[in-house]
């Protein structure tokens, strides 16, 4: 973290400088008012008050709860795990859809602006993966707890109850305490989790892809502003790309894909393979380009996965978002997913 990030402070003159932030000020108080997933009306919308206590929950392993940073992917909180049992695992895993299971939340206090016991609670929502999950229509609450926090790490269990399929979510959880208000909280999702330590993201999906037998996974694109907009999704491998062992094809369904072809099919390292599908070829970053979104839409589409040889090693992809946040924006990251995935054959 630089210096400059480390004398950021809560106060609206430090942090909601310039045109950009005044109009996220504007887009804040809108989402408060909207309500739906949860909004918590003392503590989202307008400048934040000097906070007291301070609970921040990490985004990357790096975090140290100051705000706003420019780590990145935002959206693979290593605060977040998945659990089967009420006894934390190890490593986080998908749900188990129609029973019972455990959302561990890990909740970090002090962070660098205040001090002392917080009182809040904890509250967690999902929603289908992907990106332009506009907050907080998309978004439904799984469960919620009021805590105290002390100083130190305090994990709080969630149980989530009948998860319904196919089992595959992006998680959210929000830390919500009078002491410790939101800076600003609108639509965009990764805006209030850049600018709210007290809010963490986890879109990560584990697949293990069987020699023959495709794995599908859905994955979501949204547009929350008030015009059509253009979107890319971009696939990136983090180290060893899986297509060394296998197929990563976007099923994207009629419309979309009538809507990619009227954009002229742009994109790079791709194919076009068959009805509604493109096949993602390049190794390290691919592009399916210019997907139109009308205002409030958030269709959902298909990615699937298919080994054609077993290994030993895990593989990472990232599949992302890009498009513009509000009318006349740039580009930019809307959200994404992180793909875990293994290559073997049925035991």
């Amino acid at each position: 973290m630089g210096t400059a990030s480390r004398h950021v402070r809560r106060s609206a003159p430090r942090l909601l400088v310039g045109a950009v932030l005044a109009t996220l000020l504007t887009l804040s108080s809108a989402g408060a008012a909207s309500g739906g997933a949860g909004t918590d009306s003392t503590t989202a919308g307008g400048p934040a008050t000097a906070a007291t206590t301070d609970v921040y929950i990490k985004d990357v392993a790096a975090d140290l709860g100051y705000q706003p940073h420019s780590y990145n992917p935002l959206w693979a909180s290593p605060d977040i795990k998945v659990c089967p049992t009420a006894i934390e695992c190890a490593v986080s895993q998908n749900p188990i859809v129609g029973v019972t299971n455990y959302i561990f939340v890990k909740l970090r206090n002090p962070g660098p602006y205040g001090s002392g016991t917080a009182n809040g609670t904890l509250r967690v929502y999902r929603t289908t993966p992907g990106g332009g999950s506009a907050w907080p229509g998309a978004w439904t609450q799984i469960g919620a707890m009021s805590v105290p926090v002390p100083p130190g790490v305090t994990t709080v269990t969630i149980p989530w109850n009948g998860v319904p399929g196919p089992g595959h979510f992006c998680l959210l959880a929000r830390w919500v305490s009078p002491t410790d208000p939101m800076t600003i909280e609108g639509p965009d999702i990764t805006i209030n989790t850049r600018y709210n330590n007290n809010i963490a993201w986890r879109n990560v999906d584990s697949v293990f892809a069987l020699i023959g037998r495709p794995q599908v996974r859905p994955f979501a694109i949204g547009n929350w502003t008030t015009v059509p907009t253009r979107n890319d999704l971009v696939f990136t491998a983090v180290d060893v790309p899986f297509q060394n062992v296998g197929t990563i094809v976007a099923d994207l369904g009629p419309t979309l894909f009538e809507r990619w072809v009227q954009a002229g099919r742009p994109g790079e390292g791709i194919r076009e393979i068959g009805k509604n599908q493109v096949q993602i070829l390049d190794p390290k970053q691919a592009r399916i380009g210019d997907l139109l979104l009308n205002p409030g839409e958030r269709p959902e589409f298909q990615l699937i996965f298919t080994a054609n040889a077993a290994s030993s090693r895990p593989f990472t992809l990232h599949v992302t978002q890009f498009g513009p946040a509000k009318e006349g924006a740039e580009k930019t990251d809307l959200g994404g997913v992180e793909y875990q995935l293994t290559a073997g054959q049925q035991g």
